[in-house]
């Protein structure tokens, strides 16, 4: 199972940003699907996640402004990003809670996508 990210780049203070990030390869089942953020001190941090009903949790500094959503598959999750200030700039990475049929879960990563805020 991979994860691809993409839809990071540069954007200006205020602009809006979406990210994507697909699955490929076989995975019984996907729980929670979530988006982490890493700064230049390489601290990584939750920003928002989904779980498979829909239930989204996001982190203090973001609410309101970002919102996360997964299609009607499953298989991939979304960060839609709006009002983008400078301390949002990070390198942002996607992860996947999957199940196999015994009912074990692993984790996932997909590669970061870096998004940076500036004028």
């Amino acid at each position: 199972v991979q994860l691809q990210a993409s839809g990071g780049g540069l954007v200006q203070p205020g602009g809006s940003r979406t990210l994507s990030c697909t699955t490929s390869g076989y995975i019984f089942r996907i729980d929670d699907m979530a988006w982490y953020r890493e700064n230049s001190e390489k601290q990584r941090d939750l920003v928002a996640v989904i779980s498979s009903d829909g239930t989204s949790n996001y982190e203090d500094s973001v609410k309101g402004r970002f919102t996360i959503s997964r299609d009607d598959s499953g298989n991939a999750v979304y960060l839609q990003m709006n009002n983008l200030k400078p301390e949002d700039t990070a390198v942002y990475f996607c992860k996947i809670v999957g199940v196999y049929g015994s009912g074990i879960t692993y984790d996932v990563w997909g590669q970061g996508t870096l998004v940076t805020v500036s004028s």
